[in-house]
């Protein structure tokens, strides 16, 4: 490398810089939370439609996001990032304003609004895929390795920033519900997040020329070759099984929170939406006390993100085993201060795991940090959808079977909270896999001082 690419990458993107990528990632979440959380409520309490409809739409957004490892090939490659970036938003935002419209089209036949929401859920993970893919390896690529794992945390708290900010100004702007209104309020909030992404992220892949491989490094890698060199990496490979485990305990319960506090604690969609809010409130304090706490002892002990991810994920199998107890004594259970837990522990152990996925990211050859970060995101796409389906369809099968709607929902949260110390069992195995195959500090980057 020489000397003045080398000087780019120890200096990369500004804090300021990652605040406003973190901007274009609180747009990202703002939009999906609409389409994934509120419009799944309206399917089956509003439409009266099996659980396992909306499952299928959210799954079928899932699977589209298989694709990510291309599109992260295509970042590390060359291309324009941004364009990608905002080009998946717009779609994401027109795609998601489409599946609120079907309500009419379900209202009027079940097939042409089923048929019509196939539609707009492909497009939606397109959107999610491609705009999310490339603004992960555009931050991956251009920030100095030193800040990376912290720069994710920031991103990421600023993406649960701006789902409870759309969570609970959206909530109160549904009630008294309407598809109508829910229509509305969709088409405005993928418009207020476009427009931000655009002011946030326009110049700043001009301008952080940082850790992109240089152009003398010889000729760029095929699709097949990226994708073998890094599934070789034990560490990579073990950190993507634990990523599928956790996703698909955290993403079985996304389908049927709001359904369960629609049916069992008598909520309203304007309800169910801030309890959504609430939720990702817990996981944003989550974050912010994981990082305060890490930033003042990582570098004393090591092991901290290890620590906090195994906790995370055992304290989020400890909610949900709570949930399922409040299932037979609802309404009169504190449904929210559960939530907000279930949401704290979440938090936790998503700061942890992705300052070890940005660690990870950097620790492979120069130009492959869009392939690590797709496969890892692809192993979460295919996580969620299957565990969206999973838990629908469980909720589905249980109440056929028992003919009790509380039971069905406490079993499905049982469930969850299995996996989840199955996958706190995994992360102890990466935090020794990273410690012992790759370079020592790894573990003790992503909390830095500075933050």
């Amino acid at each position: 490398m020489t000397a003045p690419a080398a000087s780019g990458a120890a200096r990369g993107l500004g804090w300021v810089a990652i605040a406003r990528l973190g901007l274009v990632q609180a747009a990202l979440g703002s939009i999906v939370v609409l389409t994934t959380s509120t419009l799944n409520r309206v399917m089956v309490v509003e439409l009266a439609l099996a659980a396992v409809v909306p499952g299928l739409l959210v799954g079928l957004h899932y699977a589209v996001q298989i694709a990510r490892p291309l599109w992260g090939h295509g970042s590390d490659v060359g291309g324009s990032r941004t364009r990608f970036i905002l080009g998946g938003l717009a779609l994401l935002a027109l795609a998601g304003t489409g599946a609120a419209a079907t309500t009419f089209l379900f209202e009027r036949g079940f097939w042409p609004g089923f048929l019509a929401a196939l539609a707009c859920f492909t497009l939606i993970g397109v959107g999610i895929g491609a705009s999310g893919t490339s603004l992960l390896a555009l931050l991956a690529s251009r920030t100095a390795p030193a800040r990376r794992p912290a720069a994710a945390t920031i991103v990421w708290m600023m993406m649960i920033l701006g789902i409870v900010v759309t969570a609970l100004v959206s909530g109160s702007f549904l009630d008294p519900y309407s598809h109508g209104r829910l229509v509305a309020v969709t088409a405005a909030a993928g418009t207020l997040a476009l427009a931000i992404a655009a002011l946030a992220v326009t110049g700043i892949e001009r301008r952080a020329a940082v850790a992109d491989r240089p152009a003398e490094a010889g000729p760029a890698p095929r699709f097949s070759e990226s994708l073998a060199e890094t599934w070789a990496d034990p560490r990579a490979r073990l950190f993507t099984v634990f990523v599928f485990v956790s996703m698909l305990a955290y993403s079985m319960q996304d389908l049927i929170l709001e359904p369960f506090a629609g049916f069992l604690f008598a909520m309203t969609p304007g309800e169910t939406t801030r309890l959504s809010g609430t939720q990702h409130g817990g996981v944003f304090i989550g974050m912010a006390l994981v990082g305060l706490v890490g930033s003042l002892l990582a570098r004393r002990r090591p092991e901290v993100l290890r620590l906090f991810t195994v906790g995370g994920c055992i304290g989020s199998g400890l909610a949900l085993a709570l949930l399922a107890v409040s299932a037979s004594l609802a309404p009169a259970w504190p449904l929210k201060l559960n939530i907000f837990a279930l949401g704290l522990a979440n938090g936790a152990f998503a700061v942890a795991a992705i300052g070890t996925m940005m660690a990870l990211a950097g620790a492979g050859r120069p130009a492959r940090e869009g392939i690590r970060m797709g496969l890892w995101g692809a192993a979460q796409a295919v996580a969620f959808g299957l565990g969206g389906f999973l838990g629908t369809v469980a909720v589905d099968v249980t109440r056929a079977l028992t003919g009790d709607v509380a039971l069905s929902f406490a079993i499905v949260f049982t469930g969850e909270a299995a996996l989840f110390v199955a996958a706190a069992l995994i992360a102890l195995r990466v935090g020794v896999a990273t410690r012992g195959e790759g370079p020592a500090p790894a573990a003790a980057a992503p909390l830095q001082p500075a933050e």
